[in-house]
C-alpha cells in the first residue's frame, strides 16, 4: 500500500507542493471503505448519543401534588370508580412511562474509533477532499485572508479546518465562516469528518496528526 501524495496551497489558494500521508491511515480503498460502512455509522450514532444530556423527565401519577382525596365515593353514583384525580387519564394527571432521566453513552472501544477515523479520511482522500493549506496568517486573525487560501480550496463547500492549539490566530480567522467548522488536531473524529465534504489540515496540524497516529509502539 504506497503511501498517499496531498496537495497543499497557500495563502492565494495557489498550488505549493505536496505532502506524503501515510497509506494506513489516508490510502484506504474504497471497497474497504465501503465493507466499513456499518463500523462507521456505529461509531458516529454513539458520539451522537454521547452528546446528549438526558436530563429529560415526566411526572408519574405519585409525583404530580394532590390527589391524595378520592374524587367520590366507589358505588352509587353511576360514575365509573376513580381513585385519584392525578390518574394519567385525569387532566393534570401524570405521564405513564415518560422519558425519565438517564444515561445514552455507548461503549466504543478505542480501536474502533480508531478505525473509523482512518476509514472516513482515507473516503474523503480517495475524493480528492483532504488538502493542506498555509493560511500565511501570523500576527493579526484574519477572515479575509483565511477565505482567500481556502476558497480556491473547497468552492465554500462545508469543511472542517484542523490546527493546532498553537495556530490561535488561524483557529479565530475561520471561527466566524458559517461554512467551516474549526477543530484542533486533538479533537478530530469521525463525525466531524463525515459531516464535512472537506477536510483542511494546516501544516502543523497535518504533521502533529501524522506523529501523533504513527507513533511507535512501545514493546
Amino acid at each position: 500500500m504506497a503511501n498517499v501524495t496531498l496537495n497543499v496551497t497557500d495563502a492565494k489558494g495557489q498550488a505549493a507542493g505536496t505532502v506524503e500521508a501515510p497509506a494506513e491511515i489516508f490510502g484506504v480503498s474504497a471497497e474497504d471503505v465501503q465493507a466499513h460502512v456499518p463500523l462507521i455509522h456505529q461509531v458516529v450514532i454513539a458520539q451522537l448519543a454521547a452528546a446528549r444530556q438526558g436530563t429529560h423527565a415526566t411526572k408519574t401519577r405519585g409525583m404530580v401534588s394532590g390527589g391524595g382525596k378520592k374524587p367520590w365515593k366507589q358505588k352509587g353514583t353511576g360514575r365509573a370508580r376513580q381513585g385519584s384525580i392525578r390518574a394519567p387519564q385525569w387532566y393534570h394527571g401524570g405521564t405513564v412511562f415518560g422519558p425519565q432521566p438517564r444515561d445514552y453513552s455507548q461503549r466504543t472501544p478505542k480501536k474502533m474509533k480508531a478505525a473509523a477515523l482512518r476509514y472516513v479520511l482515507s473516503d474523503r482522500a480517495n475524493a480528492g477532499r483532504v488538502a493542506v493549506v498555509d493560511f500565511g496568517i501570523t500576527d493579526t486573525p484574519s477572515t479575509k485572508a483565511a477565505l482567500a487560501a481556502l476558497t480556491p480550496v473547497t468552492s465554500d463547500k462545508f469543511t472542517t479546518v484542523v490546527f493546532t492549539r498553537d495556530n490561535i490566530n488561524e483557529w479565530l480567522s475561520v471561527r466566524n465562516i458559517p461554512t467551516v467548522h474549526p477543530i484542533f488536531v486533538d479533537q478530530l473524529n469521525t463525525y466531524d469528518v463525515v459531516t464535512a465534504q472537506y477536510v483542511v489540515f494546516t501544516k502543523e496540524a497535518f504533521e502533529a496528526f501524522v506523529a501523533a497516529k504513527t507513533e511507535p509502539k512501545e514493546a
